[in-house]
């Protein structure tokens, strides 16, 4: 059994019985189902599990560590939830396919997906950032900040008050880069807010949020974009010097193609019709 997916224009297989059938159990993934065809690379069962020579980066996130490092032939990631066995993922330098053993509960393994796209896909100009995404006027707009800034109540509020606006992606939109042009793809990876599209639109501008008792909203410098952004890229991928050049490459891309801006703002309706002004030129 296989099953076909194309996310951001890169088309991939997942091989194999338990790859698919576990995939059934995750939110999101059935609108980016693809017809068969040819894949750039493919998720495929195994059991011959590498050995992690260098952990590069460790992380949690609920009950879950996490870590990411070299093996001698490629990257790998594992996840070890606590009490559970660990799901391994690992693919080997300049290959196509991306091995996986061990656990597939929808947890940990949409969140292997995730990574495993990330490394087959971060070489042809595409990227995901945590960011929530708003569409207005078939353009896209990126929401940036730490979890808990507010990026999904200020999306809900352009949705409200801004006419025609629509959400994209609450948690992961998956920018690529094409001839020197930036569009933002919907995913399978949307965090809390289940919003799966398969959509893309092009770029229009990139919002670093933050919690004030005011409104105000200020055009950011080149560095202070690139700081705005960076925190916002997979960190998984800032370790190693091979990646973290795609990453750079990218993040150039996006600093020439789009206006960077940092809003301090309330939850408001007026928060939400000052960005969208400003952005657009809107007289809302």
């Amino acid at each position: 059994m296989n099953r076909t997916y194309q996310v951001a224009g890169h088309r991939f297989m997942l091989w194999g019985d338990k790859l698919c059938k576990a995939v059934e159990g995750i939110a999101g993934f059935r609108p980016f189902e693809s017809q068969d065809g040819e894949v750039l690379f493919a998720f495929m069962e195994d059991t011959a599990v590498p050995v992690m020579g260098n952990v590069e980066y460790t992380f949690g996130y609920e009950d879950v560590r996490g870590f990411f490092g070299r093996t001698v032939k490629g990257f790998m990631l594992k996840l070890e939830p606590s009490g559970g066995d660990a799901l391994y993922l690992w693919c080997t330098d300049g290959g196509n396919e991306v091995r996986i053993c061990g656990n597939l509960s929808a947890r940990l393994y949409r969140f292997a997906l995730w990574v495993g796209y990330g490394l087959m896909t971060l070489p042809y100009g595409t990227i995901a950032v945590h960011s929530s995404c708003i569409v207005y006027r078939d353009r896209a707009v990126l929401f940036l900040g730490e979890s808990g800034t507010g990026k999904s109540t200020h999306t809900r509020l352009w949705r409200e008050h801004v006419e025609g606006a629509f959400l994209l992606n609450d948690d992961s939109p998956v920018l690529r880069v094409e001839d020197d042009v930036v569009r933002v793809y919907g995913s399978p990876w949307s965090g809390k807010t289940p919003c799966y599209r398969q959509e893309c639109y092009k770029l229009e501008a990139c919002v670093r949020l933050s919690q004030a008792p005011y409104n105000r909203i200020t055009r950011l410098s080149v560095l202070q974009a690139y700081g705005a952004v960076h925190p916002s890229c997979p960190p998984e991928f800032a370790y190693d010097n091979g990646l973290y050049d795609h990453v750079s490459r990218c993040v150039d891309k996006l600093l020439q193609a789009v206006p960077f801006y940092h809003l301090a703002c309330l939850p408001d309706r007026e928060a939400a019709r000052l960005a969208c002004r400003t952005i657009f030129k809107d007289t809302i």
